[in-house]
């Protein structure tokens, strides 16, 4: 028996697939079912121009074997078979695909497809594999043959025994290592978790002999082991069926199913599209957060199934960073596969499927705060920070995506808003959104900077964490309204009278302004009258882009560099306390150092800022009760 060669380019390929192309060894078993599949596939389209070949599905079935004495694994289809010139074809020629072959032959277009188009999948087997033998006899043959290889050395083609059509392949496993067990792959429960795993939904029946432990006959407590045929595949995908004909329980279960999360989806989304791109889906917005969602553990991505295969497990390319709380997968026959099932290409078909399920998304959120809102603030509570990140992450380029999805407490409906409800109830006169910030709802509400804002009786978004102000600054505004923090220097609220009365304090008190700013260094940019307080004694306010709440995110973080807000000490002149600055300007310069210190740190532990101090401010306050 002569040993051919495979050419030289297969050769270098065979190498290079066998330790490079496929990330684990286990794919074998998918691509080798795969093969089988369109090998009965075949069939199926030959008895549809042929009125001679009738097609009986319960005849059409693939069997796992494995066979622990001889450390074999088998893999046998009823499926078309080769003759000995397509087993030259088609095994002596690495990337030399009898499916594509098949395919471009009979002119097969829409609603039809052969799953393994680039030739490749049948050499993984040398993964986990010294030697493939392969079986074959063709429909309307009445000769088979023996294909057997081991590796790139070569192979060998010779005529055998073989009754029915169909192809059987037999792994002859290799050696366990230190660093592989081979002898898993001869394991029922492996077996079954791989065909769960990558070809759960193959269209024919996968089978296999499984051990069951039984109650053995005429015994109460004995049991034993009985062997059974056992089909393993479920064949039929929920995403492939009517969607009239699922429940929400059926739903629910798949996510259970798929280990998507140990809560229940607050919405899934089953898409079922024939478009530029033909693909199915089923997306689930879940109810609760993951445990490791915001670590570097968390992988987002969909699954992605070619006609029902298994191609990625965590395909990232198809969920945007702010949608990537979303469960799933998207099955499609369009998808261009380069060189094996795992290296997709990022072609124009992935990025058309992408595009439609965020907007899919977006409108399913959309629909579920309009309809729904209960559930929507139960799922804004878990993933409303990432929306929030969305915005503000690259530059701001997604915010007219996410902006109506965002939603913040309201000073007036004490309860969280959307931007468009707070428009909605926006005066004529009112020029801003208005928001402020800080460590809780109760905290803000106590801000001296929210009173006169408040006293106009315009409402007042609280923004209560860290990322909140961020995004806002990064929409800049909403329906051509701009944002104002109560603490900017300007609120542009009109009041003439004020303003004057404002404007002549500065000028009466510039003196003792700039001591008090002399006082404080280089801690405040301006001591200056306040038009915004109205009890209080004293506040601070910033003057620029960063806020004082940013600076607080932006120091605590690893790489802070020390950015800082130009602070702005505000002091109402219409308070008692005022008085005793006055005199103690006039009359003491010491005590008015004094006085200036605890209104900034006043000041400071208002906004929840670290006081620079802490000693000497218990000691000026101990001075005042001296």
């Amino acid at each position: 028996m002569e040993k051919k060669e495979f050419k030289a380019e297969s050769k270098r390929l065979l190498d290079l697939m066998v330790n490079s192309i496929y990330t684990h060894k286990e794919i074998f078993l998918r691509e080798l079912i795969s093969n089988a599949s369109d090998a009965i596939d075949k069939i199926y389209y030959k008895a549809l121009t042929d009125e001679n070949l009738k097609f009986d599905r319960d005849n059409y079935y693939i069997n796992i074997v494995p066979d622990k004495k001889n450390r074999e694994l088998r893999i046998i289809d009823t499926g078309i078979g080769m003759s000995k010139e397509e087993l030259e074809e088609n095994l002596g020629t690495i990337a030399k695909s009898g499916s594509l072959a098949f395919k471009n032959e009979n002119e097969l277009k829409d609603g039809y497809d052969i799953i393994g188009q680039f030739g490749v999948g049948f050499y993984s087997a040398f993964m986990v594999a010294d030697s493939v033998t392969v079986i074959t006899k063709a429909l309307g043959s009445d000769e088979a043959y023996k294909w057997e290889s081991q590796g790139a050395d070569g192979y060998t083609i010779d005529v055998y025994e073989k009754d029915a059509v169909g192809t059987e392949i037999i792994l002859k496993l290799k050696e366990n290592t230190e660093d592989e067990n081979y002898d898993e792959y001869l394991e029922e429960y492996r077996l079954e978790n791989l065909i769960k795993k990558y070809s759960d939904f193959i269209r024919y029946p996968i089978k296999m002999n499984v051990t069951e432990r039984k109650l053995k006959e005429g015994s109460e407590n004995e049991y034993e082991d009985h062997i059974e045929e056992k089909i393993i595949n479920s064949m039929v995908p929920i995403w492939r069926k009517n969607k009239n004909e699922l429940t929400k329980e059926d739903y629910d279960n798949f996510y259970s199913e798929k280990h998507y999360g140990f809560d229940k989806p607050v919405k899934h989304i089953h898409i079922s599209t024939d478009g530029a791109v033909m693909y199915n889906a089923i997306l689930f917005i879940p109810e609760r957060i993951p445990f490791d969602y915001y670590t570097k553990e968390y992988e987002k991505g969909l699954e992605l199934y070619s006609n029902g295969v298994l191609i990625m497990n965590k395909c990232s390319d198809l969920l945007p960073d702010y949608f990537s709380f979303v469960k799933g997968l998207v099955d499609s026959e369009d998808l261009s596969l380069n060189i094996s099932r795992e290296m997709l290409q990022h072609d124009r078909q992935l990025k058309l499927i992408a595009k439609n399920i965020k907007n899919k998304i977006k409108n399913e959120l959309l629909s579920l705060l309009k309809n729904e809102r209960d559930k929507y603030e139960e799922f804004y509570e878990s993933f409303g920070r990432q929306l929030k990140y969305g915005v503000y992450s690259e530059f701001g380029s997604n915010k007219d995506i996410l902006q109506d999805l965002l939603m913040f407490y309201s000073s007036k409906e004490k309860k969280l808003v959307t931007l468009d409800e707070y428009i909605s109830r926006m005066t004529e006169e009112q020029k801003y959104i208005y928001y402020a910030t800080g460590d809780s709802v109760e905290r803000i509400a106590k801000l001296p900077q929210t009173e006169m804002v408040a006293e106009k009786g315009y409402e007042i978004l609280y923004l209560t964490e860290d990322i909140d102000e961020f995004a806002i600054k990064m929409i800049m505004s909403y329906k051509e309204k701009e944002f104002k923090s109560v603490s900017s220097g300007d609120l542009g609220i009109e009041d003439k009278e004020n303003e004057n009365n404002t404007e002549n304090e500065d000028t009466a008190n510039k003196e003792l302004f700039e001591k008090m700013k002399t006082i404080l260094s280089s801690k405040v940019k301006d001591v200056k009258t306040s038009k915004r307080l109205k009890s209080h004694p004293v506040c601070l306010t910033n003057d620029g882009e960063i806020s004082i709440e940013m600076e607080k995110v932006l120091s605590s973080m690893p790489n802070n560099e020390g950015i800082k807000a130009d602070k702005v000490l505000e002091i109402n002149v219409n308070h008692d306390i005022f008085k005793a600055l006055k005199e103690a300007y006039e009359k003491d310069q010491e005590k008015l150092a004094l006085y200036t210190n605890l209104l900034y740190n006043q000041a400071l532990l208002i906004e929840g800022l670290p006081i620079n101090d802490p000693v000497d401010f218990t000691n000026d306050i101990c001075k005042l009760m001296i």
